[in-house]
């Protein structure tokens, strides 16, 4: 076993100018007012590495551009360029978004400790398209999306605290519906 050099790694990674032609992951992603544009930028980056289908961006949350340098500048540096091949938008009320793509046949899963939440591997192929709503890192997903979802999934914590980082959290479910849709591919 050698580790592989930058140059070696980059043989095999999609550049901008050819990133339309990568296939995508039919998941698209509502973050609704995340307040640490360290958070957002971790999260552009991982969806670039599982390359979701759209990366939406609502309530509070931060955005490139921002209004303010420091956020901009957080996001950039965590995010390491994936703002450029992640595709994403900006839209205020997160309803507006779940509304629009529940009618557009896509289902709607919180990524949320519920009543009736699942494990986040027990997620099916029957479940794509899917929208995984990521809420606020103190107060969650909010109970009026939670109405809006078809289903929610959760992380098991084995631990003394109830909860991940926002960013952990969500590499580990969005690789994790990744896995199954590959498998499901195949």
């Amino acid at each position: 076993m050698k580790k592989l050099t930058h140059d070696q790694i980059a043989e095999n990674r999609s550049t901008l100018e050819t990133i339309h032609k990568v296939s995508k992951l039919p998941v698209y992603v509502v973050l609704d007012s995340i307040r640490s544009s360290y958070n957002v930028g971790s999260i552009f980056r991982t969806s670039d590495g599982v390359m979701i289908e759209k990366l939406f961006l609502c309530g509070y949350t931060p955005h490139p551009p921002t209004t303010s340098q420091i956020g901009r500048k957080e996001i950039l540096k965590t995010a390491l360029g994936s703002t450029e091949s992640v595709n994403w938008e900006y839209v205020k009320d997160p309803h507006e978004v779940i509304l629009k793509l529940k009618k557009d046949g896509v289902k709607v899963c919180a990524l949320e400790l519920t009543n009736k939440s699942k494990k986040y591997y027990e997620t099916s192929s029957k479940d794509f398209p899917i929208c995984l709503i990521v809420g606020n890192e103190i107060t969650g997903v909010s109970q009026s999306l939670i109405d809006l979802c078809d289903l929610s999934i959760e992380i098991p914590q084995y631990g003394i605290k109830q909860s991940l980082n926002v960013a952990v959290a969500y590499g580990i479910a969005i690789f994790e519906l990744r896995k199954i849709f590959d498998h499901k591919s195949k």
